[in-house]
């Protein structure tokens, strides 16, 4: 009587699952698959949102369409506050610091980016150097955006006092928050100073945006009532981490008038539908009678605001883009935003590439009036996906400050004209197209 051959098990992970899983009992391989099936669902609804339109009217001018703005994205305009235009690293880590050193009851900072290099030490050390004394410091960092940090210092903060909350950070039952990062850049300094910016805490954003290593950006310093709503968007997303509700007057003091600027500060995050920040957008484009100027570093416009930029130009708006050159930290973001030039540059629209660095700021500007500056980029990554915050200013000298920057860096741009971009190479056509495929994750 022969004995069977003994099977081999088999030499491969997935192999030894499989025969594994052939073993199961017929009530556990429908759960596995029910589970396998449950899981792919909940990771295709993330990537796969409804996609959401808005159509906008051409409004007379801005100061008409402004209660709607304030009211239908939760951003009251408040009057009696004083702006400081924060130009570049050298013009923004100094004044961080001087508040940093003065704050005497909490601090509180919320940013997509903290990388490595000799400014992030001293951020932490300054910071830790501030708990040790007593003042309450809190950070949300969002987990996807820091990880490239420095854990060490990381450590070192949270040993001195610091509460660090990470912002969705890899968790199987937080797996459909995955996709949903904040990429807010704010800090606020005993609920009496604030800052809204697109600086990352990182070595690239230091220095004057002289180089391909240093960038360049835009942030502003803010003093009066507006603070009490910077940090209310503080606030949001660090009870949603922590579970801490920030209550009392040494979060959010009685703020006296410190300026003639009036100031609506705009939060947004993904709740379906039209987000807050799309809202704001096309509303104030469609108020621009004069002139438009925009620079961000994702500009993939959908076909409504080409629609819209382009019946600005129409009637009469002179529109300026300005967008990063050869230099920029995502080229599939860059090919995506070329998919619609030929069109805005067929219609009137002005685009400059900027060479000398990668233009990293994030600012509208509209008939020398309005100004909108903050972490918000013209994409469907930061318009429908996620957590976005920035400032509205109303002052004519802040707008003035505002486009004075943008035609020094004129300086540094090469203008794109329509009939040379329709020449450009058969690869960079479907590069342009394939990469706008992706434009809802971009």
């Amino acid at each position: 009587m022969s004995v069977p051959k003994a099977r081999k098990p088999p030499k491969t992970r997935l192999g030894r699952w499989l025969a594994q899983t052939a073993e199961l009992p017929y009530s556990a391989v429908i759960l596995l698959v029910f589970l396998v099936v449950f899981l792919f669902v909940m990771i295709w609804s993330v990537l796969h949102e409804r996609q959401s339109h808005v159509r906008v009217p051409d409004v007379g001018r801005f100061e008409e369409a402004l209660p709607s703005i304030a009211n239908l994205t939760g951003s009251p305009v408040l009057a009696g506050n004083a702006v400081q235009v924060l130009q570049n690293g050298d013009g923004f880590f100094p004044p961080l610091f001087e508040d940093i050193a003065r704050a005497r009851q909490n601090i509180h900072l919320e940013t997509y980016v903290w990388w490595k290099g000799e400014i992030c030490k001293r951020v932490a050390e300054a910071l830790a150097n501030k708990a040790r004394h007593g003042v309450e410091v809190r950070i949300t960092l969002d987990a996807t955006g820091s990880h490239r940090g420095d854990d060490d210092l990381f450590d070192m903060m949270k040993e001195a006092g610091v509460k660090i909350a990470l912002y969705h950070p890899f968790r199987l039952s937080d797996l459909a928050l995955l996709n949903n990062r904040t990429h807010r850049k704010i800090a606020i300094f005993d609920g009496k100073v604030a800052y809204v910016f697109g600086h990352g805490i990182a070595q690239e954003w230091t220095g004057n945006g002289q180089d391909a290593k240093h960038w360049r950006d835009t942030g502003v310093r803010l003093e009066g009532p507006i603070v009490n709503s910077v940090q209310a968007v503080f606030a949001q997303n660090w009870v949603d981490q922590t579970a801490e509700v920030l209550v009392g007057e040494k979060f959010f003091p009685r703020l006296a008038e410190k300026g003639a600027v009036r100031a609506h500060m705009t939060a947004s995050a993904p709740r379906g539908g039209v987000s807050e920040m799309e809202l704001l957008d096309k509303m104030a484009i469609a108020t621009a009678q004069k002139e438009l100027i925009i620079q961000n570093p994702y500009f993939i416009p959908d076909q409504e605001l080409v629609d819209l930029i382009a019946n600005a130009v129409k009637r009469g708006v002179r529109v300026r883009l300005m967008i990063p050159g050869q230099i920029t930290d995502s080229s599939i973001v860059r090919h995506a935003g070329h998919k619609q030039f030929q069109t805005l540059l067929e219609k009137g629209v002005e685009i400059y590439e900027f060479e000398r660095t990668l233009s990293h700021q994030k600012i509208m500007i509209i008939d020398d009036v309005w100004s909108f500056v903050g972490s918000t980029n013209f994409d469907d990554r930061s318009l429908d996906t996620n957590d976005e915050a920035s400032v509205g200013l109303i002052d004519r000298q802040v707008a003035d400050e505002l486009k004075a920057a943008f035609e020094a860096d004129l300086e540094h741009c090469k203008r794109l004209d329509a009939r040379t971009w329709s020449q450009r190479s058969l690869w960079h056509k479907f590069e342009d197209s394939a990469s706008y495929l992706l434009n809802e994750q971009l």
